[in-house]
């Protein structure tokens, strides 16, 4: 038989993994008496863990959530896991960089030596074009994500980008449907209760107002789900249910090798002809941006197609023209 304290470690991971436990099963998992498991539980509620009894015609245990979080078992996928989303938790903006960062040492410090390894070997780097500038309030997110899971109506201040730090208007109302990022930044995607259309939100820019309104049946979002309203909505065709495509689309063959241009290149395809040549299928709101966005690279450019995209190189070179000569 285990040691006592290797016999709780046990019975406390076996708590972990399900809901609820007939004592019998634990104690024929734990090679114990039902008596001793009795025991044991009793010992791990002193500890402070909230150990429930469930009643039956076999009677068992459950570990219920408490008034303070006791500590915890993780086994090595899971130790893993954490560590990684506490890493990733640190980039996103969301007003919990510091308490992620702790909380990171704390789990890793006490993590043997062949997951450290694992961990240290994943660093993820927060790109600073990317950070949001103000960042969210974590009380924000999660007073929004409590109206979210409620549904309940939403009432809020928004400070739009011309505000200037004057009055604010009156506050929305909107029915909260989804918390979600998109380029480093939280939305809440909400039907707008006054303007009767869907609309997104920047977290960083709302101010919950207390209390929240009533219940409200979910609507269904356009576009097939919540990744596709979003991807339209930012590429401009206004999330109304659209392909999820970029409204302009084009292809060019660029002076570069495909390595080079692929990191840089988040939904487009990017196909290697040689060392030195690639061909990027890309999107864009407009064809002037498409034009742009693939100008950004410094390598000769073929257009194979469409026409509207050439046009928009010849529009682009005759204002940078324009621009060179005006100095």
């Amino acid at each position: 038989m285990q040691k006592t304290s290797a016999r709780l470690l046990s019975l406390l991971s076996l708590l972990q993994a399900r809901r609820d436990w007939p004592g019998a099963l634990l104690a024929e998992r734990l090679g114990i008496s039902p008596r001793t498991v009795r025991r044991d539980v009793d010992r791990l509620r002193e500890l402070g863990y909230p150990i429930a009894a469930t009643k039956g015609p076999d009677g068992g245990y459950r570990l219920d959530a408490g008034t303070r979080l006791p500590p915890l078992l993780f086994d090595d996928e899971q130790a893993v896991a954490l560590a990684i989303a506490l890493q990733a938790a640190t980039t996103t903006g969301a007003g919990i960089e510091e308490a992620a960062a702790r909380a990171l040492t704390t789990v890793r410090q006490v993590m043997p030596a062949r997951l450290r390894h694992r961990i240290d070997a994943l660093q993820i780097i927060a790109v600073e074009r990317y950070a949001p500038d103000p960042q969210v309030d974590s009380g924000v997110l999660v007073s929004v994500g409590a109206a979210v899971r409620a549904r309940e109506v939403l009432r809020f201040d928004y400070a739009s980008p011309g505000d200037g730090g004057g009055v604010p208007g009156p506050p929305r109302r909107v029915e909260p449907h989804h918390l979600v990022t998109w380029g480093g930044r939280w939305y809440l995607v909400a039907w707008d209760l006054d303007r009767e259309d869907w609309r997104t939100f920047r977290a960083d820019r709302i101010a919950p107002r207390a209390p929240t309104g009533p219940r409200f049946a979910p609507r269904e979002l356009p576009g097939g789900g919540v990744a596709a309203f979003v991807a339209d909505r930012f590429r401009g065709s206004g999330g109304s249910g659209g392909s999820g495509e970029w409204p302009c689309r084009g292809e060019v063959i660029l002076g570069l090798p495909a390595a080079a241009v692929s990191p840089y290149i988040h939904d487009g395809v990017v196909e290697e002809l040689g060392p030195d040549r690639c061909r990027l299928i890309l999107g864009s709101w407009s064809w002037v941006g498409l034009a742009a966005s693939v100008g950004r690279f410094d390598a000769d450019i073929e257009v194979v197609g469409p026409a509207a995209l050439r046009d928009a190189f010849a529009h682009l070179a005759r204002r940078y023209a324009d621009a060179a000569d005006s100095s």
